[in-house]
């Protein structure tokens, strides 16, 4: 346009050097000038700048996408509309009800207020700066991150007179003198009616073709934006100052905690334990308890023999092994020192594992731009397992503004069905949630269960997807209650995610209405085996984690485009497991809200920042995923202090 070409005209009498200065401290001073009026994109120039000579400083136009990069609008005339053939008004139709019946399951689950904060305050008028003065005569204002620490927290609700039932699996709640729930939601035999409608629409032909041929679109058009605005968008991000990859932030949704530091620093640690304390008491076996130096005697291991290779964490040899994966978690394969070093539940009470989480929350504090999100499990064998877990947090002082925690549940009911630790499916609901419900309705009976599910962001429902479930639920033929379900056979996938998204939706109703926080439901799902498992996650997840097998079914991977629902992905994890690396762009490519993750096992890569491993292993992986300007974060982004 005309102002760019004036402003090449300007630059040709300048030198170099002068030139870029100027175009640095242009794009400070827009860059400020957006930060003082907390507008976002399209904010004016401050008048100070705009005084300023144009002869003298060329003055760029502020970032509006609707304004600044070329479009491409496919706008078919009234006739195609009009006469729009049948398979497309069928899929239209199928589509619109698709929708429908995410928004009837979505639209119940209560969401947590925005943290405080707000816009960043207008900041005093300083005295403008001419061309070569000193920069610190004219800082940045930022807005103060919000100051987090929950064990100050001094303001505990008191204890509520709500009444808390459980029917049919599914803990309801009732206001004082009420005589319905304080929220109602579809029970079982109304969600596997939508579940059997909503699978049926995905495999009807005209929406197949009619996906297919959008995603299609989407994707040229993506590339047709690539040609026509890439050079744009590169000089655009080339002028905001002190920003690139690695010094965005960067928050990590999926990190096993019991594997979040790297193997040379486990290895480090142990050397350090073995050095330091030799005869420290840390586990009891056979009738007699041992110290760390007689459980490595007694696996033939010395401090000196201990090495990265000799831990055998790399996830080598794992392509579909699922079980030698988990194995990998285990150093130097051996069971007893998992329980040692990477347990929270040991006769050390978990000191080690919150000496050396402590450590790493150190390094991503020394890092600045790294944020992560730790899980943890509940396995739903005992009530007492979340006591434990919050107190092993709490004793250890673990919370951190770097830090969220994200509770995980195996889905391992056959196990502990067999092992006679539960009798039923609804006892291993009871363990999971009513604690939950018990600290929500009183948090003064268990404050440490109080403080620690205020940094808790969400739950996640995990196993190995590509195992047969010998039990699947089929049209028109009702499943068994909880209380029924008897069998030692595992529930099948679809039946933990209503039972997973059916508690927490009235557990966030019940926390919203007492000024509590509440909880995302985001269940790996679609990692492998049955694709189905996407179409019962699109009715009840808030967002989820994988989502690989997306691929396979056009009329899903459109509904998901369509609903915007996150995907966290481990490219790096999944290349071990289940997808090559090369079958990575068409995914990432789909327009989803993807997010790019490192592995969720990252002892298992032998680089000291998860969250670059991806990028680190594929030449193509920044351009792919930084092209798109996607950010490398997730949901929890609204909840730090970023």
């Amino acid at each position: 346009n005309e102002e760019d070409f004036k402003m090449r005209v300007e630059a040709e009498g300048q030198s170099k050097a002068a030139t870029l200065d100027k175009i640095y401290f242009t794009a400070r001073s827009r860059s400020r000038n957006s930060i003082h009026k907390g507008a976002g994109s399209g904010a004016s120039l401050s008048p100070r700048i705009q005084s300023q000579d144009s002869a003298e400083i060329p003055i760029y136009p502020t970032l509006d996408p609707e304004e600044q990069f070329q479009r491409i609008i496919i706008d078919p005339p009234e006739s195609a509309r009009r006469d729009m053939d049948s398979d497309t008004a069928s899929a239209c139709r199928s589509i619109d009800r698709a929708l429908s019946l995410r928004d009837k399951y979505q639209s119940i689950v209560a969401v947590a207020p925005p943290p405080p904060g707000g816009e960043p305050a207008t900041p005093p008028p300083t005295a403008s700066r001419q061309p070569g003065e000193a920069e610190e005569s004219e800082p940045f204002y930022r807005r103060e991150a919000p100051s987090y620490d929950p064990f100050l927290s001094t303001a505990v609700p008191t204890a509520s007179e709500h009444i808390v039932e459980m029917v049919d699996g599914v803990y309801h709640v009732f206001e004082p003198g009420a005589s319905a729930p304080m929220l109602s939601v579809p029970n079982v035999a109304q969600f596997y009616v939508d579940y059997f409608a909503l699978r049926g629409i995905v495999n009807s032909g005209p929406v197949k073709t009619f996906a297919y041929r959008r995603l299609q679109i989407l994707e040229e058009r993506f590339s047709l934006h690539v040609m026509l605005n890439g050079h744009k968008e590169g000089q655009e991000q080339k002028s905001v100052p002190h920003r690139d990859f690695y010094n965005v932030r960067k928050v990590d949704t999926h990190v096993h905690h019991s594997a979040c530091m790297n193997q040379k620093h486990l290895l480090r640690f142990i050397k350090s334990k073995l050095k330091k304390d030799p005869d420290e008491i840390v586990t009891f076996r056979d009738g007699r308890f041992l110290t760390l130096t007689e459980v490595f005697d007694s696996l033939h291991l010395t401090a000196y023999d201990l090495s990265v290779d000799t831990l055998d964490m790399h996830a080598h040899n794992t392509f579909h092994r699922f079980d030698r994966f988990n194995l990998k978690y285990n150093p130097a394969g051996q069971s007893k020192l998992r329980e040692i070093f990477m347990k929270t539940d040991n006769l050390l009470a978990g000191q080690y594992l919150a000496e050396i989480t402590k450590e790493v929350i150190a390094d991503l504090e020394a890092s600045k731009y790294q944020l992560a999100e730790w899980r943890v499990s509940i396995y739903g064998r005992k009530l007492s397992e979340w006591d434990k877990l919050a107190r092993w947090f709490f004793v250890n002082k673990l919370a951190n503004p770097c830090i969220r925690w994200l509770i995980q549940v195996p889905r391992l009911y056959h196990i502990y069905k067999r092992s006679g630790e539960v009798q039923n499916f609804q006892d291993m609901i009871s363990n999971i949630f009513a604690p939950l419900y018990e600290v929500t309705r009183d948090p003064s009976s268990n404050m440490h269960l109080h403080v620690f599910l205020q940094t808790v962001v969400g739950f996640d429902s995990v196993d190995d997807e590509s195992k047969p479930e010998p039990i699947q639920p089929q049209p028109g033929q009702a499943m068994p209650l909880p209380s029924e379900w008897t069998s030692h056979e595992n529930p099948p996938y679809s039946y933990w995610t209503y039972y997973m998204y059916a508690n927490l939706a009235t557990l966030n109703a019940m926390r919203a209405s007492r000024g509590l926080n509440t909880f995302e439901f985001r269940p790996h799902c679609g990692e492998a085996g049955d694709v189905d498992h996407l179409t019962s996650c699109y009715l009840a997840a808030s967002k989820i984690n994988h989502g690989i097998l997306l691929r396979k079914s056009a009329g899903l991977q459109y509904l998901y485009y369509l609903s915007q629902i996150g995907v966290a992905m481990s490219p790096l994890s999944n290349n071990k497991l289940f997808l090559d690396y090369n079958r990575w762009e068409p995914t990432c490519r789909s327009h989803l809200p993807v997010c790019a993750l490192a592995s969720f096992h990252p002892t298992s890569t032998p680089f000291p920042h998860p969250l670059a491993t991806p990028f680190r292993n594929t030449s193509r992986g920044v351009s792919m995923f930084l092209s798109r300007r996607m950010t490398l974060s997730c949901s929890i982004i609204q909840r730090m202090p970023c």
